[in-house]
């Protein structure tokens, strides 16, 4: 088994140190700006009628889905950061979760600007104010209750025992990583083929939440081979229930999906602070092992 951990370790610690790197992020945030200002001038010159017939049934008319578009490309990079995160404290993993469900909320807000007519009125688009104001505020509640979240993590996780095993656990955790990162290429270019086919199919980030749902309950039955005790079974699968609302969140319709957010990370907090101060010594042991 060392040999296979060492094998996982050797083709995740380059690919997650690349994708970290500075001048990669640096890249591709001039990448994402070419891109937005790349999408504004497209859809203008829809507007101008000077795109080949083929291509402009290809480009919506309104400016707005310039903005969602970017917040798209956004979200796929924060999911990348995600799965890179997974080897680290399971805790950790799902803060980022909370963080992308807060992006989504977001990039709704400015969704719902795409049913607009330009110049933007406010008669007629009553319903759809509405809804931007609650993903918008949704958002920030949800962001500042990360804030919370974060605060509690870092005072519970500050001190960190040596595990004899913690080297297998972590490579264990790598090698999930890897699986679901060719998952969501391979999940990600069969979205884009069957949006550039006009193939009606499911929301990309939908069903990828799914499949991190599952990996979450694998991360808690592996957790239980390296440290079987039921204070980490019942805290892991505390946070993957949360994740599980955040996926029920994400297909619940408006108002809704911000109530099951909300509802999620309070209780990653109610249960990262119960634990952390009516469980202290387990929590030391467990933080230390991720």
């Amino acid at each position: 088994m060392n040999r296979i951990y060492d094998l996982i370790t050797w083709l995740f610690d380059p690919l997650h140190h690349l994708y970290e790197h500075q001048k990669v992020h640096q890249k591709i945030s001039i990448a994402l700006v070419l891109l937005f200002l790349s999408s504004l001038l497209v859809i203008e010159l829809k507007r101008q009628q000077l795109l080949p017939e083929q291509l402009s049934s290809m480009v919506p008319e309104n400016h707005f889905y310039a903005i969602s578009g970017a917040f798209t490309v956004i979200l796929i990079l924060e999911v990348i950061s995600l799965i890179f995160t997974l080897p680290c404290s399971f805790s950790r993993s799902v803060g980022k979760q909370f963080e992308i469900l807060a992006l989504i909320l977001i990039r709704n807000s400015f969704k719902e600007l795409s049913y607009f007519q330009e110049p933007v009125t406010f008669i007629g688009n009553e319903e759809s104010i509405l809804h931007i104001l609650s993903n918008g505020f949704g958002a920030f509640v949800i962001f500042a209750l990360l804030g919370v979240y974060y605060i509690l993590q870092d005072k519970t996780e500050d001190e960190r025992d040596n595990i004899d095993n913690i080297y297998s656990f972590v490579a264990a955790k790598k090698g999930i990583s890897l699986i679901l990162l060719a998952f969501f290429f391979g999940m990600g270019i069969r979205s884009l083929y069957l949006s550039t086919a006009g193939i009606a199919h499911t929301n990309f980030f939908h069903d990828f939440y799914t499949l991190l749902i599952i990996s979450d309950i694998l991360v808690v039955l592996v957790s239980q081979c390296f440290h079987p005790s039921f204070y980490t079974i019942f805290r892991n699968s505390g946070f993957a229930l949360s994740t599980m609302i955040i996926r029920l969140a994400l297909v619940a319709p408006v108002y809704f999906n911000v109530l099951l957010g909300v509802t999620a990370i309070i209780l990653s907090i109610l249960l990262t602070a119960i634990s952390g101060r009516m469980f202290p010594n387990n929590e030391k042991h467990h933080d230390s092992n991720g």
